[in-house]
């Protein structure tokens, strides 16, 4: 089955021509940011795994391919609003005040990295010249107040994690809305089956967003619902279900914006399908040459998303070349003063293992712990703290 041939929302396709008249939000600048972050965070993502490549992070799952997916999701969301991602998120995350060093330092193994405090540094940090028409740090989450979620690795329980986030909104009478992400694979998991079911039923502030990006590591789209889109799952919930080409970054945002508001009005969930396709291996831990074809891959790369705007945005006199180039140095400078940052923060203390992980410590783990600490300070010479 070819997906691209399916009818979705979209307004530009992937010769970057438009096939429907632009939203009255989508403004020059607008795009041109959404452009520049989505190369920003691609930038990023090239080097998240040259250095996994080289021993300095550890396992790393590639969102090559989903910038425009993320993006949107990340820029759509307001401030009081609750982000719960999965594994795939960066830069959903990056867009609403993560700093790209929180996610390495997740990724290298220091749970520090889900510490979603945002400073004010890192509001400005996140504010370009490009992208300010659409990101003042209003947008992004206060300091006293990040609800956002840690990254979820275990597939789809994420989703009933944002039933109850989202539960809450509603009880609080807020006016918020929370949305949560999952891949393909996990709208096969009981956990997602039954989160929906509770959105409708109970009429929550939620907004599903699957990132279909035709692959569950090894296992194709085809073998994970015999139904043309995913989004037709929605109906057995009873709430709106939209499939929407999630390499346009314009039907993207349109669509989650949309979805949105609607929930916050308290109009109830939507369930968003976003097609895509992973241009990655599954993690750095993978091989997908090894499970899908490479005419099937070189076909992919024809509809990813910057290419798509970029093409757009020349078309319209919009962008150039030099502005092109002007841009790719700029982030690669960004990139590496988030990597110097991660290289220089300080090991977390080993006892932490225990800290974190036992509400309380019997003798024995206490005995452990000690160990641990004194092995550490051998190792350190003294020194430990």
């Amino acid at each position: 089955m070819n997906v691209q041939a399916l009818p979705m929302h979209r307004f530009i396709d992937h010769h970057g021509n438009p096939v429907d008249q632009l939203p009255a939000w989508a403004k020059p600048s607008t795009l041109k940011g959404f452009y520049c972050d989505m190369v920003l965070t691609r930038t990023y993502d090239n080097k998240a795994v040259a250095l996994q490549r080289t021993g300095k992070l550890g396992t790393y799952p590639s969102h090559l391919g989903a910038e425009a997916i993320g993006i949107a999701i990340g820029r759509a969301l307001q401030a009081d609003d609750v982000f719960i991602p999965y594994y795939r998120d960066m830069p959903a995350m990056w867009a609403r005040g993560i700093a790209m060093e929180k996610n390495l330092q997740y990724w290298g193994g220091d749970e520090r990295g889900s510490d979603f405090s945002v400073t004010n540094n890192q509001k400005t940090a996140n504010t370009t010249p490009h992208n300010s028409a659409i990101l003042s740090p209003d947008h992004l989450p206060n300091d006293s107040h990040c609800r956002d979620l840690p990254f979820c690795v275990p597939i789809a329980t994420q989703c009933t994690h944002a039933v109850g986030v989202a539960s809450a909104l509603k009880i609080e009478g807020s006016h918020k809305a929370a949305l949560v992400t999952c891949g393909d694979g996990a709208t096969s998991k009981g956990d997602f089956l039954e989160s929906i079911n509770c959105a409708g039923t109970w009429n929550i502030p939620l907004v599903f967003v699957v990132n279909n990006n035709q692959w569950a590591i090894s296992v194709p789209r085809r073998l994970q619902c015999g139904a043309d889109y995913l989004s037709e799952k929605a109906k057995g919930a009873g709430i709106p279900g939209l499939t929407v080409d999630g390499n346009d970054i314009v039907a993207m945002f349109d669509a989650i914006q949309i979805s949105l508001d609607r929930a916050r009005k308290g109009k109830g969930s939507t369930l968003i399908e976003a097609i895509s396709y992973r241009l990655s291996d599954h993690t750095t831990a993978d091989d997908a040459s090894r499970y899908r074809s490479k005419d099937e891959l070189h076909e992919a790369w024809g509809f990813e998303p910057i290419s798509r705007l970029k093409t757009y945005l020349m078309r319209q006199g919009l962008w150039s070349e030099q502005d092109d180039k002007q841009w790719q140095e700029h982030c690669q400078e960004v990139v590496e003063q988030a990597v110097e940052r991660y290289l220089n923060i300080p090991v977390q203390a080993p006892e932490t293992a225990f800290d974190f992980l036992y509400e309380s410590l019997n003798t024995e783990l206490h005995q452990q712990r000690d160990e641990l600490i004194n092995k550490a300070m051998r190792m350190q010479g003294g020194k430990h703290g």
